[in-house]
């Protein structure tokens, strides 16, 4: 079964975002990789200095197929340097997966998809 891990920004983290009906929207789409069968994991980070060791770990959990990278963490402009932080961990964390990039939080399976 392939696996998938989904790295996005914690919908809690984020002044004035409704962060309860964000994350049940986010463990919604995580559920459908199962429709899928494909094996998925999601990584939600924080805005602060706890946000590289989060990542490690879950890119270092295991040998991922894909990782799709969220929009919250690269659509806002002054997010640029976490998201090139992202990238390289990616990088040197899980090598032989893909990177995608979902256009929201509904179609991560598809952008996974396009990589198996």
């Amino acid at each position: 079964m392939p696996s998938v891990l989904v790295l996005g920004v914690d919908p809690h983290a984020v002044p004035g975002m409704d962060g309860a009906v964000i994350r049940a929207a986010l463990d919604q789409e995580l559920a459908r990789f199962g429709e899928h069968a494909i094996d998925a994991s999601m990584a939600l980070i924080a805005l602060d200095e706890s946000s590289e060791s989060t990542m490690i770990t879950a890119l270092s959990e295991r040998e991922w197929d894909v990782v799709v990278i969220g929009g919250g963490i690269r659509k806002p402009e002054p997010l640029l340097p976490l998201f090139e932080q992202v990238v390289n961990l990616v990088r040197r964390h899980a090598p032989r997966a893909s990177i995608a990039f979902n256009t929201s939080g509904g179609d991560s399976v598809e952008a996974a998809k396009r990589w198996l």
